[in-house]
């Protein structure tokens, strides 16, 4: 992870920005760098993952343009060959250096061309001025507001921006903002034509997309780690990894000292991959003493995201104080795409696609920040698969009916996908589906829960809610809990939020008023 920040004016001096930049050094904290431009400011702040010497520091310059860039670019390595010999000569090992070569071939058009996960700014020297942009899912972080002068600043994270801008927006993912627009150049979730495929061709598709996409992420100049809970989508994704490696992969997980379903299972699954596999432990007091710091650096009142940041983040920084790893593969976006245990609930077909598209539309702001602020709050890089651009296309071109659960097991299509490869246990590839919130331990969303009653007395709880009423109020103790943290660190900021991440309460057995599967009747063995 790196940390940008764009200036269209000189609102602010170069001492002035400092604090803000500082404020996600995190991100960054190899090496930092404030460039002038002639109407604003570029900054950087460097992890260091691909080209990790002094050569690979941005911004990068081609001519009077500049880019910085918080991403990976995938298939850099051919690209920057076609662009040799088209005369662009390259200076470090770094991915992001192709940006302004294919900025000066393609103009606008580049971003449609890249394979990656991405948030950029360029300064554009032939209008003096900034474009930005961000990758189709929003797997990278960018967020934008106006200064007091009017001018357009561009930043990682909200944090950067609070006390500058009035107002702090999230960058749309797909986009790019050029000459005063925002301009949307990449849909995913909008399906043209229906895949056709059978089933076992949708598999065969679903195999070897996902093989490619957790291969071209595991091209790192740094140390790689896998985070691991021994549900299905972690577990693919280190199973597939130490096959590619053709090495012993370094996983790690976390549970409850009281009631940690996934440890077993991820347990079992390492021991299977033959992976070096390190358990983390986290209890009440760490969940609690957690919470206000966890919200500050996640910047969201949302319940479901809250709740399961805090054991990737107590994993996390136990990895980054422990170990000299510097990536994390992650097994983000599945549920989005292939269900959720409330999609089990889904009316027909069509209903089920739209509620996928929903999902990963808005993504951005739930999951993927969590990965994303849990990650990068310990100077480390989240890299996911399942968001792999291909991949998320295909999938959402299947036919929604073969992806419905009428199997009598959710995310099928994702196990029979693998089912003959033998990479997994059988109890590992057919495991039920149980939220990572739940399976640390359902005793951590019990303490959250009774925390929170020890907060606030019914009275209380009634009195200060209201005040919060102009946007998605919130509707218990936990969650009235979460928002005042929120509204500590981020005044006035709800809006960044768009709603609670819950089933949809408009289908027949989601209506509930807790984010957790526990609560559906369909939960069954999933938390055993």
């Amino acid at each position: 992870m790196c940390t940008i920040m764009g200036f269209s004016r000189k609102t602010l001096t170069r001492e002035e920005i400092g604090p803000y930049l500082d404020r996600t050094e995190s991100r960054g904290p190899d090496m930092s760098r404030v460039v002038e431009t002639p109407s604003g400011w570029l900054c950087f702040q460097r992890l260091s993952i691909m080209g990790l010497d002094e050569s690979g520091m941005q911004p990068f310059t081609l001519g009077e343009d500049l880019v910085v860039c918080n991403g990976e670019i995938y298939g850099f390595r051919p690209l920057k060959r076609q662009l040799a010999e088209k005369g662009y000569a390259f200076q470090s090992g770094s991915d992001c250096e192709v940006l302004l070569p294919l900025f000066r071939e393609y103009g606008l058009g580049m971003f449609s061309r890249l394979d990656a996960e991405f948030a950029l700014i360029i300064y554009d020297a032939a209008t003096d001025s900034l474009i930005a942009a961000r990758d189709p899912i929003g797997i990278r972080p960018l967020f934008y507001g106006y200064d007091r002068a009017g001018g357009i600043v561009f930043a990682s994270e909200a944090k950067n921006l609070v006390g500058l801008c009035r107002e702090i927006c999230p960058f749309p993912p797909g986009h790019y903002y050029a000459y005063g627009k925002f301009v949307r150049y990449a849909d995913l979730t909008a399906v043209q034509s229906c895949c056709r495929d059978d089933l076992e061709a949708v598999c065969r598709n679903i195999r070897n997309k996902l093989i490619a996409a957790v291969d071209k992420r595991l091209d790192a100049d740094a140390p790689v780690g896998f985070l691991l809970s021994g549900g299905l989508d972690s577990s693919l994704v280190c199973a597939i990894s130490s096959i590619v490696l053709g090495k012993k992969i370094r996983t790690f997980a976390i549970g409850m000292d009281t009631d940690a379903i996934d440890l077993k299972y991820a347990r079992e699954a390492a021991a299977f991959i033959g992976a070096d596999h390190r358990e983390v432990i986290m209890t009440r007091e760490d969940v609690v003493q957690s919470l206000d710091g966890l919200i500050a650096l996640l910047g969201t009142w949302d319940i479901t995201t809250i709740r399961a940041s805090m054991g990737m983040y107590l994993c996390c920084k136990a990895i980054h104080e422990q170990t000299d790893i510097r990536v994390i593969l992650t097994g983000e976006i599945s549920d989005e795409l292939f269900g959720y245990k409330y999609t089990d609930f889904a009316p027909d077909a069509e209903a089920f696609q739209q509620e996928a598209k929903k999902r990963v539309d808005e993504i951005y702001m739930y999951d993927v920040l969590r990965a994303d602020r849990s990650i990068s709050a310990n100077s480390l890089e989240a890299r996911v698969p399942f968001g792999d651009l291909d991949f998320v296309k295909y999938v959402m071109s299947v036919d929604p009916r073969l992806k419905m659960n009428t199997y009598g097991m959710g995310k099928y299509l994702l196990r029979h996908a693998f089912e003959n490869d033998r990479l997994l246990p059988e109890e590992i590839l057919w495991r039920q589906k149980a939220a990572f919130s739940d399976a640390v331990g359902h005793s951590m969303v019990d303490d959250l829960k009774a925390y929170a009653e020890e907060t606030y007395t019914d009275a209380e709880f009634e009195i200060r809610r209201q005040q919060y009423a102009y946007h998605c109020p919130p509707f218990t103790k936990e969650s009235l809990l979460y928002r005042e943290i929120f509204e500590k660190h981020y005044p006035g900021q709800a809006r960044m939020i768009s709603d609670f991440w819950m089933p949809n309460r408009a289908w027949k057995g989601c209506d509930v008023n807790d984010p957790s599967a526990r609560v559906l009747a369909n939960y069954g063995a999933s938390g055993e």
